[in-house]
């Protein structure tokens, strides 16, 4: 078995001095999905969260090998609306690097930003303002800007929700290229058909905790 790009390890996290998560345990390894499941208030998109490095956990540990790269995205993002982008220069974002911030984009960046507008039917929304769209166009907008990315770890919280059926066929088929590709991904969801394209799960808010992913 390789280095697991991410792994977890009594993790736990309180807020206002109230646990939301502890003792959890993960391993998620390279060419896999996770789906994290669970009931509202488990703690799904907080663990989402520190497995992303947004937050640091009260305790425990999160490990990402050296140079690993994670996408997230967040369940709430009704914040983006407030910022002047379209929809195309939102998707460009997920192209930048801390390394390569603000440099002329290469050719292999505008095919991957054109093909997954394309694949999410967002191409015509292309120079239409965020805080135009409905929500579905929003999210499949965000959606983009995180398949867009090269990552080693996706991150997506509850990634196909208020989304249409034809549209959650594309995610579901992203997500799979993605793992072909040699990904990790990890998905909350409350969509037992959704939870099933993972190999591995992890539930939370049980009175017996699944072992690890990948073991």
């Amino acid at each position: 078995m390789g280095t697991a790009p991410l792994t977890a390890e009594n993790l736990g996290f309180r807020y206002a001095g109230t646990p939301v998560l502890h003792g959890v345990n993960l391993r998620v390894e390279p060419a896999s999905m996770l789906a994290v499941t669970g009931p509202n208030g488990s703690g799904k998109s907080t663990l989402l969260h520190l497995l992303a490095g947004v937050v640091r956990p009260s305790e425990g540990v999160v490990r990402r090998a050296p140079a690993t790269r994670v996408a997230l995205l967040p369940q709430r993002t009704g914040d983006i609306d407030a910022l002047p982008l379209t929809v195309a220069e939102c998707v460009r974002i997920g192209t930048f690097t801390p390394s390569r911030l603000l440099p002329r984009r290469t050719r292999q960046d505008r095919a991957a930003t054109a093909d997954v507008m394309d694949r999410l039917e967002i191409a015509h929304l292309a120079r239409r303002r965020l805080r135009e769209l409905s929500g579905g166009q929003r999210q499949r907008t965000l959606l983009a800007q995180a398949f867009v990315q090269q990552a080693d770890v996706y991150v997506l919280d509850e990634p196909t929700a208020a989304l249409d059926t034809r549209t959650r066929r594309h995610v579901h088929d992203l997500l799979r290229d993605r793992v072909r590709a040699g990904a990790a991904v990890i998905i909350a969801s409350h969509d037992h058909d959704e939870a099933s394209l993972a190999a591995h799960t992890l539930t939370l808010g049980t009175a017996t905790p699944n072992p690890p992913a990948g073991r």
